[in-house]
């Protein structure tokens, strides 16, 4: 909606008010009108108007002590004030000047001159109003916890606030050139100095700047030995009606919000992996003893008694467990590296775990010896994920499973899981890494889980430097889950935990 300046007129004759009326309304101007001193303060409280011209010869309080009153008032203060006066004496001017008055005008007035001045002044009015409320957003906008910045059309950098000069590590003289007017147009490209910091992740969301994405893009700085990983989520903003289409950059710190969703996933997904292979030992046993306690023996009685004891010593093991994992610092520890080669065992637990059919795995005798940079804790949770996520989308739930890893060109392991379940779109394959994304085609609620798993695999992967694709398979139906990890160069200490 267009903004329209009010004009609040006082004035006690009748016909000097209709005439400034008939002036003034054809500009368009909201016109509210007082005729006496009194009326006029009430008037200008209850309207804040843009612009006050008053007569100075009114009864009971005249337009000097209406001007000084206005000006003593913080609300009204700097309301600009016309005086309109019969007198054009240099002592009326002076005391004027002294009430605060930003102009006068002497009766008779010519009428061009009139609208001409008032136009003048209202126009400095609305830059002198809008260079305020720049400077107090600049302000607000300078000491905000999140980062801003400005790019033009060429992803040239024109302003950084702190957090984003933090956030770019940006030095103080360059956050002093894209904060200052006196030089527009800065020479850093957004995506040039991001890069030299960060991940752009998903890439696929990248691919598209500096259009709206409907993917979430994020900034990630992998993990290191010495701090964890961080997290920038970036969304773009372009002013609406900005001549050289300008955009606003907004960078949120998620790291905090990143790491309680996959706490929480991998606390869920957890739970379901230790627990259910002692419960269904426990439950079997006592279930064939409750059932056949009067055909079997004293021997058969202890064997499935034991059997019964030892699913309970095992589950009493892993809710220990459970308990130690729920109090440490960080549920994935992904920075201790893991031999790639104890990887099958694991691999073969999971998918006994899951009653999966025997997975097989193959892998190059070059990377027997080969360390990979995720934790145990991290890789259960990822294969558990996916292989889970197999047997759930399997028309069946019986999925085959083929797992091969090798060397790429670039010195990292890919890992790719095959299988031969459904066909996806190209839609669910772009979506399934979003949170709380479901594969279904239809929201049925009949497949069991949150839509989070594929998602914080992702983010784990991003972490470490690493990257995940998904693609259908070309001889069948089914999908590839296709893995990128990096390389550790280093060995651990021979503390270190291993997969095992």
């Amino acid at each position: 909606m267009e903004y329209v300046n009010t004009i609040l007129i006082a004035d006690d004759e009748d016909c000097a008010r209709d005439i400034l009326e008939a002036l003034l309304s054809r500009d368009g101007y909201r016109l509210e009108f007082a005729r006496c001193g009194k009326e006029a303060l009430e008037k200008a409280y209850a309207v804040s108007p843009s612009l006050a011209l008053l007569d100075v010869m009114m009864p009971e309080m005249d337009g000097f002590e209406v001007c000084r009153r206005l000006r003593a008032t913080p609300q009204l203060a700097e309301i600009p004030i016309i005086l309109i006066t019969a007198m054009d004496d240099r002592q009326s001017r002076l005391q004027g000047i002294q009430a605060g008055a930003d102009d006068f005008l002497s009766k008779p007035f010519d009428r061009e001159e009139l609208r001409a001045r008032v136009r003048t002044i209202l126009r400095l009015n609305r830059y002198r109003r809008l260079h305020a409320e720049r400077a107090k957003f600049e302000w607000v906008v300078q000491h905000a916890h999140e980062g801003y910045v400005v790019i033009n059309n060429d992803n040239n950098i024109l302003y950084a606030n702190s957090y984003a000069s933090m956030f770019l590590n940006l030095s103080e003289n360059q956050a002093q050139f894209y904060s200052t007017d006196s030089e527009p147009g800065g020479t850093e490209d957004f995506l040039d100095l991001a890069k030299r910091q960060y991940l752009f992740e998903p890439q696929d969301a990248w691919t598209s700047w500096p259009n709206l994405s409907s993917a979430a893009r994020y900034l990630v700085r992998p993990e290191t030995s010495n701090s964890e990983a961080f997290w920038l989520q970036v969304d773009i903003l372009e002013f609406p009606s900005e001549p050289e289409q300008q955009k606003v950059i907004h960078l949120y710190d998620v790291t905090a919000q990143m790491n309680a969703r996959r706490n929480k996933w991998g606390f869920q997904t957890m739970l379901c992996h230790k627990l259910r292979t002692p419960l269904v030992g426990i439950l079997g046993s006592l279930e064939f003893l409750a059932n056949h306690v009067d055909k079997l023996s004293q021997a058969e009685i202890a064997e499935f008694a034991e059997m019964s004891l030892i699913s309970t010593r095992r589950l009493h093991g892993e809710i220990e467990d459970i308990l130690q994992y729920m109090s440490a610092t960080g549920m994935v520890k992904i920075a201790t590296p893991s031999l790639l080669s104890e990887l099958p065992p694991l691999i073969q637990q999971i998918s006994s775990n899951l009653q999966l059919q025997p997975v097989t795995f193959t892998m190059g005798e070059s990377l027997q010896e080969t360390w990979i940079s995720l934790s145990r804790r991290a890789i259960e949770l990822i294969f558990y994920e996916i292989l889970e996520n197999s047997v759930k989308f399997h028309p069946d739930q019986t999925p085959q499973v083929h797992i091969h890893a090798a060397q790429s060109a670039s010195g990292d392991v890919t890992i790719q899981i095959r299988d031969n379940g459904v066909t996806l779109s190209p839609a669910q394959l772009s979506q399934m890494w979003t949170p709380y994304y479901q594969g279904e085609k239809y929201i049925t609620g009949e497949k069991s889980g949150m839509g989070l798993g594929l998602a914080m695999v992702a983010s784990l992967l991003w972490e470490i430097g690493g990257n995940c694709r998904a693609y259908n398979c070309e001889e069948h139906p089914g999908i590839v889950i296709e893995l990128h990890l990096p390389v550790n160069a280093t060995p651990p200490p021979p503390s270190s935990e291993g997969l095992l």
